[in-house]
């Protein structure tokens, strides 16, 4: 690296009277220039701007995190949908092990030359360190941190970084007009600069959580709330989902925690490894009103079931919540089975979905219920209309929905329930999921898990056994 030549006070405050020479997006720092070079330009998320500026230098220092891991450090509620301001970067640099030294330094018009003196004396230091600022600046109506990596004293130009940029570049900047932009004024019109030195962190190495991050949700969150219909809407973070609803915030936390959370968790202990591919919506609109018109702006078309739905495109669970949660911890089983067994039939899908349409808590475990299914099922049984077990199990996804005879549901459910009757539902669910490329149909699981060859006979025994029960 290139060193300057010792500068004295006196001039370093003349530079700051300096013409200035504007911004251009230059070629990378030259070699005259006190700088730091070699550092991976990182281009922000939406308001992620400080996020972005520390991760460039975690990177440089042999860090593989992003900007999302230096947000997950700031504390910051994702909820919030928004980026850091200066005092929660603040907190983030300093969890991970960064001392940002003096971070607010007021500005005084009376001493304000000998005071941009010293900090253009100590960025030529810090850059002959490789020790990168992160400033916050004044961009027209915003404020933008940029990572400073470069100072040309005898030439009066800052280089720096700005994530918001789209390309890689440089951006070179005369002295006067980064002063001027790095003045910031608070609501009482005190003027301060800001200011945080990316030293080495003291931490050996980075926990990287696994799964969705607190940023993931707040980016998330940011994009829905700019589609969001109109309507006094409430969001609660239950993951791996996101709850929005119409009701009142205590309704709505409730729900979420006592029947989204409550449902999932459940589900994960027993069924499922792996969260959902996304972040899904769970839209609870309170009345059937509300359920019909928000459903058609969000999706584009009117609900075809006046009780809730799961779209998967769209990344949505949709409810008219004043039916009830039946419908909900179904519709929640789907993005599960998504992310967990994706050669799933639909027999089994709808089936297992089903079961949990009416469920309870048995020892820790979800567990479900007779239902209202049950009645058309013992008339269908009485009526000698109910399939063979190797009908259903063979059915295509337009032959279970399209083709229905009007029993499909609610055979596939009672069939669920039988097994877990028996205990061999989480049995039969494994052994199929392991075995679906041999047995797409899961007729071959079934008979081994419940040890009969013959489902004609075994069929004759569930019908008895589903004529006994009663809701």
């Amino acid at each position: 690296m290139n060193s300057m030549k010792t500068l004295s006070l006196a001039f370093l405050v003349q530079v700051i009277g300096m013409t200035s020479i504007g911004c251009e997006p230059p070629s990378p720092i030259p070699q005259e220039v006190v700088g730091i070079r070699g550092i991976e330009f990182i281009a922000k998320k939406p308001d992620f701007g400080g996020e972005a500026c520390v991760a460039m230098h975690l990177r440089n220092v042999g860090w593989k995190v992003d900007q999302d891991f230096v947000f997950d450090q700031s504390g910051l509620d994702p909820i919030e949908a928004r980026g850091c301001n200066t005092s929660e970067l603040v907190a983030a640099v300093k969890r991970i092990g960064i001392d940002p030294g003096e971070v607010w330094l007021p500005v005084d018009e009376a001493n304000s030359a000998a005071m941009f003196a010293e900090q253009w004396k100590a960025l030529k230091s810090d850059m002959e360190s490789e020790t990168p600022w992160v400033v916050c600046l004044q961009q027209e109506a915003k404020q933008q941190f940029v990572l400073v990596i470069g100072f040309d004293l005898a030439q009066s130009q800052v280089y720096f970084y700005d994530p918001g940029e789209t390309e890689k570049r440089v951006v070179k900047m005369a002295v006067r007009d980064f002063r001027s932009r790095w003045i910031l004024r608070d609501g009482d019109n005190r003027q301060f600069l800001v200011k945080l030195r990316m030293t080495k962190p003291r931490i050996a190495a980075p926990q990287i959580p696994k799964g969705f991050t607190d940023a993931d949700y707040a980016q998330h969150i940011r994009k829905l709330k700019a589609r969001m219909p109109e309507g006094d809407f409430k969001i609660v973070i239950q993951k791996p989902f996101v709850v929005i609803g119409d009701e009142d915030l205590d309704r709505v936390k409730s729900r979420s925690a006592n029947t989204v959370g409550w449902a999932a968790k459940r589900l994960k202990e027993v069924y499922f490894t792996k969260d959902p591919t996304k972040i899904l919506d769970v839209w609870l609109f309170r009345n059937k009103d509300s359920y019909e018109r928000n459903t058609e702006e969000l999706v584009g078309r009117k609900p075809t079931t006046p009780y809730g739905f799961y779209n998967s495109y769209h990344g949505a669970l949709i409810m008219n919540i004043s039916t009830g949660g039946g419908t909900l911890v179904h519709e929640i089983v789907h993005p599960f089975i998504e992310s967990n067994f994706e050669e799933c039939p639909s027999w089994f899908n709808e089936g297992f979905a089903s079961l949990y349409e009416q469920c309870r808590d048995n020892d820790g475990k979800i567990w479900g219920s007779t239902n209202w299914r049950l009645r058309g099922l013992q008339l269908a049984i009485r009526d000698d209309r109910v399939p063979s077990f190797e009908e259903l199990c063979s059915t295509t996804r337009d032959e279970f929905y399209d083709e229905d005879p009007g029993t499909n549901y609610a055979q596939a459910r009672y069939l669920c329930y039988y097994l877990q009757q028996q205990g061999k539902l989480v049995e039969y669910y494994k052994t199929f999921r392991d075995n679906v490329e041999r047995d797409p149909t899961g007729l071959e699981s079934l008979k081994k898990v419940l040890e009969r060859d013959d489902l004609g006979e075994f069929k004759k025994d569930w019908q008895k056994y589903v004529m006994d029960l009663r809701f």
